[in-house]
Formats: structure tokens, C-alpha cells, sequence
């Protein structure tokens, strides 16, 4: 079965959207001559939060973009086509939708287009971004913007029918994968918003050393990973592998956050009645998605896609990233309230959404993830030392 993550394309919602506050020395984007294209390529499951922002600009401004084409790419492999393209002089993807995996690698490669310049043109992102969304903001060191967030995981989820006493810390998820060999199941952390989220929980969870440095601060983390990997059957690729396989009764445990936990139980994925649960020391480890340009998109694209991203930022845009729960909540701006969304989503979330979920978020410490340097050391060290097994 075909998993697809864009679940709903929205109108604008009719509540007025706040101003945004434009940084000092705001100047206005710079028209084109005649509309253009632009091309946006998708490798965090993005386009199910902004597909229909995109669409509303489009609407709205059609001598601006005569159209958007979207593709969608998996993250670990868009760096290395983008390098070919700028060596070739030829870069024909105009803005990229990426997690903290991608923009790492892409920071790491010196892929994208350094924004400090542009600045001006933007909104006050301090004033105008939740303030988890702006620590967020920090991790893209100006070569991109966030344009949705969320608190993310990591949570576990799991079929109460199947797993009756779910465990409460990390020692009995060990225990448990031992005495259900097979049944517990993450994916791949580089090409996952569970997985990596999972990696980089369990420093906190573990007590490890130092919970930022992956090379010296996590010895408990890697040996936990190494004795829970012996009673895994194999990674999944992605995560919606892994909720497929959850959803069919292959695994009774996988690794989750709240957006897909409540995304696939909306769509039928997942049965409804799946369970989530956190494991003792839980800290949450934020998530967000980015909006980051290729080094090489021309001057007159780039004065649009600075034009896009003021409008991806107004209130009223941003309330349609409520999508059906994938990103759950989804708004990166201030005063975004649920309430504001299109009714499908209020829907949807009212029917599937989690009440403790407020509290957990309200109780729970909120950790920014490992900057890019350390997510890529991280990502090294799991695919040599813990993926490399399972081949």
C-alpha cells in the first residue's frame, strides 16, 4: 500500500492574519519581469503542511508564479544531486523543504544560499516565531527558515490488544524487544523525524554524559541502541514503513511523535485505537521544517522566493499547517490557534488527537536538536555502528 504524508490541502483560513513585523531596512521583493516557475522538491513530508500555502500564493500573486511543480525526494539523497548540479552549473531546483537531517548535510556541503543578506526583506523571525520555533531557527545558522514546527518525540506507540503492560522506561522496552523478538521496530534516524528524534532522546533518557556530543558524551546511548538492535529484524527505510507495518500487525511497538501517531490513525493506517507512551526521563526533542534555497538559483528567483516566504509566514497561512495531525501541532508563528484552521483539520484533531498531550508538552523539558555538525556525526556513527548490522 502506497503511504502518501500530503493528507489535506486547505484553503486560507478567513480569520485576518497578524502583520508580520519586517527585520530593519525592510525592502519590498523585487517583481519579476514575467511570472516564473518554481520548482520545490520536498524531503521531509512538508508539502502535507504548505502544499495549499503554496497554492493560496499562486492564486494570489500570478504575476509573480505562473506555477509550482512539486516532487518529493528522500533527504539522505538530495544533497549529492544538488552537488552535481551546482558543479555542472545547472541548479534547476529552486527551494528545498527539509528537516534537520537535509539542512545538516546541506550546511555540512555548503549547499545553500546564506540569507543574512536578505534579512531585511523578512519578518522579524524573534517577533513572529513560537519561541521553540526560533531556537529552532538557530540550527539553520541563516541558510534557511523555519516554516513549521512541532515538539515531535519520542514517543512509542503501540497495539494495546497486543501489549498489554507497554513498557515505562528504557530498560523495559529492552526487556520487552528481548521477549518479542521482532515486534519492536524504528527506522533509519538519517531519512526519519522518529528515528532521528528517538536517537537523540535517549541521551536524556539514559542519562548519558553529555546528551549534545554524540562522538563522546553518548557510551550509554550507542549500547543501548547495539543490545536493543539485536532483537530487531531490520530498519525501516522510512517512517511510514514503519506505521504500515504497525498498522498490519507485523510490530506491536514502534517509535513515534505526536504528529504520526495521530496522522496515520486519521487515515486509516493505524488503528485508532493504538496507544502512545513515553518512557521515564523523557525530554521532548523539538522538530521543525525548513525552507532552505540551492547556491545558484538566480537573483530575479530569488527575489521571489523571498516574496513566498513572507506570505508562508502570515497567520492565516500558517493555520493550514494544522493539516490532519502529521505535524501536530504545525504553525511555526505565534497565535496560531487551532481554531483558525481550516475545519477539516479541527475535525480530524478533535477525533484523533490526544488530550494528554497538552500536559506532556506543558510538563516535559523542550531540547533543541543536536546542531548540524553533531546530527551529522550522529547519523555517521548509527548507520556504521548500529544500521551496518541489519545490512
Amino acid at each position: 500500500m502506497q503511504v502518501t504524508r500530503r493528507t489535506f490541502v486547505g484553503g486560507a483560513a478567513t480569520i485576518a492574519g497578524l502583520a508580520l513585523m519586517p527585520g530593519r531596512g525592510f525592502s519590498a521583493p523585487k517583481k519579476p519581469a514575467s511570472p516564473v516557475t518554481i520548482t520545490v522538491v520536498d524531503v521531509a513530508g512538508n508539502l502535507a503542511l504548505t502544499q495549499g500555502i503554496f497554492e493560496n500564493y499562486a492564486a494570489a500573486k500570478p504575476d509573480w508564479v505562473s506555477s509550482f511543480a512539486f516532487t518529493k525526494a528522500p533527504a539522505p539523497e538530495l544533497p549529492a544531486k544538488i552537488k552535481a548540479q551546482q558543479a555542472a552549473g545547472k541548479v534547476d531546483i529552486d527551494l528545498v523543504l527539509t528537516g534537520t537531517d537535509a539542512l545538516a548535510a546541506g550546511l555540512d556541503q555548503d549547499l545553500w544560499i546564506d540569507l543574512s543578506a536578505r534579512k531585511g526583506d523578512l519578518p522579524d523571525l524573534q517577533s513572529v516565531l513560537l519561541p521553540q520555533a526560533f531556537k529552532m531557527q538557530g540550527l539553520a545558522k541563516d541558510h534557511g527558515v523555519v516554516v513549521t514546527y512541532y515538539p515531535s518525540g519520542p514517543l512509542i506507540e503501540y497495539m494495546p490488544d497486543r501489549v498489554a503492560n507497554p513498557p515505562k522506561t528504557a530498560a523495559e522496552l529492552l526487556e520487552w524487544a528481548k521477549a518479542n523478538p521482532k515486534r519492536f521496530m524504528y527506522a533509519r534516524p538519517a531519512n526519519s523525524g522518529p528515528g532521528r528524534t528517538f536517537l537523540m532522546g535517549l541521551p536524556y533518557i539514559l542519562g548519558d554524559s553529555d546528551p549534545r556530543d554524540p562522538v563522546k558524551g553518548w557510551a550509554k546511548t550507542w549500547e543501548y541502541l547495539a543490545a536493543l538492535g539485536e532483537n530487531i529484524e531490520y530498519y525501516g527505510t522510512g517512517t511510514a514503513q514503519v506505521m504500515k507495518e504497525l498498522g498490519e500487525g507485523t510490530r506491536d511497538i514502534v517509535v513515534s511523535t505526536t504528529g504520526w501517531d495521530i496522522n496515520p490513525r486519521a487515515l486509516g493506517i493505524v488503528p485508532a485505537e493504538a496507544k502512545v507512551g513515553k518512557l521515564d526521563g523523557f525530554h521532548w526533542v523539538t522538530d521543525a521544517h525548513y525552507a532552505v534555497v540551492p547556491k545558484g538559483v538566480s537573483d530575479e528567483k530569488m527575489d521571489v522566493l523571498i516574496d513566498i516566504l513572507n506570505f508562508v509566514l502570515e497567520q492565516k497561512q500558517q493555520a493550514i499547517a494544522y493539516d490532519k495531525g502529521y505535524f501536530y501541532p504545525g504553525p511555526a508563528v505565534k497565535d496560531v490557534t487551532l481554531e483558525m484552521a481550516p475545519q477539516e483539520s479541527q475535525d480530524v484533531i478533535k477525533e484523533f488527537g490526544r488530550p494528554e498531550y497538552a500536559d506532556w508538552i506543558a510538563n516535559n523539558p523542550l531540547e533543541v536538536p543536536l546542531d548540524p555538525k553533531g546530527i551529522v556525526e550522529a547519523f555517521r556513527i548509527w548507520d556504521q555502528q548500529i544500521g551496518a548490522k541489519k545490512g
